[in-house]
């Protein structure tokens, strides 16, 4: 596994090798040693899969407040997707800045996003399916969200979005005071 810095701090994508012969291949999608780095202190506590029909769904952007932050490890499994990681962060150098990776099976990429920031991402391709490893257990009430076509972050979604949950849909614009999650 390789470790790729992105310009926002503990944003991260991870670089998977593939072992080819002729039986097909294999590849390690997670190793808390080789991610030591990365995962600090945390651990693993709950892994997640999605699957999404129609090229142009938009998920997102989600969050957990604290106590209930979570760093999510995200992987495409099947198809392809447009990912991105929003730095909601108060203090952060990045505060309101976004970072998007295609992720496919081919790429074999996994973006990394760290407590404080918002995830989300747009199908490129029909009935993709991601897997999510977090480091905190889903809470209902810590659930935060960022309506994905807020003018403030200006995203740069590649497709026009044809789908959107009614909860996605309701999440509210940023404030202009909005000074970002408390750690």
């Amino acid at each position: 596994m390789r470790v790729a810095a992105t310009s926002i701090p503990g944003v991260v994508v991870v670089e998977t090798s593939r072992q080819i012969d002729p039986r097909g291949s294999f590849a390690r999608l997670y190793c808390e040693r080789e991610l030591a780095e990365v995962l600090g202190r945390r651990r693993v506590v709950q892994i997640n899969h999605s699957r999404t029909e129609a090229p142009g769904a938009v998920r997102g952007l989600h969050y957990q407040r604290p106590p209930h932050a979570e760093m999510k490890m995200v992987r495409c499994l099947k198809g392809r997707v447009w990912d991105v990681a929003l730095d909601l962060r108060q203090g952060s150098p990045s505060f309101l800045r976004w970072h998007a990776e295609e992720l496919t099976p081919e790429n074999r990429r996994m973006l990394v996003i760290p407590e404080g920031c918002a995830h989300g991402f747009q199908v490129l391709e029909p009935a993709s399916e991601l897997l999510y490893l977090h480091t905190a257990f889903y809470a209902p009430q810590a659930e935060g969200g960022v309506r994905y076509d807020d003018p403030r972050l200006a995203i740069a979604w590649p497709l026009p979005v044809t789908e959107l949950s009614e909860r996605d849909r309701g999440h509210p614009l940023l404030t202009p005071d909005f000074s970002g999650i408390a750690l």
